[in-house]
C-alpha cells in the first residue's frame, strides 16, 4: 500500500515538516511512502468561473493536476496542517479549492480512485485544542468531498518551532500506529 503526506505548510524546514517526518519514518515501516510540500507545487487560485460543474476539469492549466496524481497513487492519504489564523494555510485553502473538479458537489465531477484513507493532523502554538479542531474539520471536510474516508485525526497543541516536536515524538508514533 502507499502513503502519501502531505506538509500543507509553506515552510519546508519548520515544525509541520519535522511532524511530516516523523510520520514518514513510522509509516514507512508499514508502507511504500512519499512526501510533499504543498509549496513545491505552482498553482493558480480558483477563478469561481464554475466550468469544472459543467466539464469536470478545470480551464487553469498548473500543477494542480500533479498534485491529484499523487492523491491517485496513494492509499492513505495523511494530511499535516499548522494553524494559520486559527484555519489551515492559504497555500492549502487554494489547493482545496482548485479540487472542485473532483469534489462530489456537482455533476459531473472527476473522481480519484475509491478506497482512500484519510488521516489529519494538526499543530498550533498556543494551548487550546479548540484551533486545531477547526483544522482538522476542514481537512475532513474536504476529504468527504474528495471521498476519502476520514479515519482518525491528531491535534497538537503548544507547537512553536521544529524544537516542540521532538518531546511529542512518542505521541505522534503512536497515532502512526494506528494507520
Amino acid at each position: 500500500m502507499n502513503a502519501l503526506i502531505i506538509n500543507c505548510s509553506p515552510v519546508r524546514t519548520g515544525a509541520t515538516a519535522a511532524i511530516v517526518s516523523i510520520v514518514s519514518d513510522e509509516l514507512s515501516k508499514k508502507y511504500i511512502t512519499k512526501t510533499i510540500c504543498i509549496d513545491d507545487y505552482k498553482f493558480s487560485f480558483c477563478k469561481g468561473c464554475r466550468s469544472c460543474h459543467y466539464t469536470a476539469k478545470c480551464v487553469i492549466n498548473d500543477d494542480i493536476s500533479e498534485i491529484i496524481n499523487e492523491f491517485e497513487w496513494a492509499d492513505i492519504i495523511v494530511s499535516v496542517s499548522p494553524s494559520y489564523w486559527a484555519d489551515i494555510p492559504g497555500q492549502f485553502k487554494a489547493f482545496i479549492d482548485r479540487c472542485t473538479p473532483w469534489c462530489n458537489t456537482h455533476e459531473p465531477h472527476s473522481t480519484i480512485s475509491g478506497g482512500k484513507k484519510g488521516y489529519s493532523i494538526a499543530l498550533r502554538t498556543g494551548p487550546n485544542m479548540k484551533e486545531c479542531e477547526r483544522i482538522i474539520q476542514t481537512i475532513e471536510h474536504f476529504y468527504g468531498h474528495m471521498e476519502i474516508e476520514s479515519c482518525d485525526r491528531l491535534g497538537l497543541c503548544s507547537i512553536e518551532n521544529k524544537e516542540n516536536v521532538e518531546p511529542r515524538k512518542s505521541e505522534i508514533a503512536a497515532f502512526c500506529s494506528g494507520i
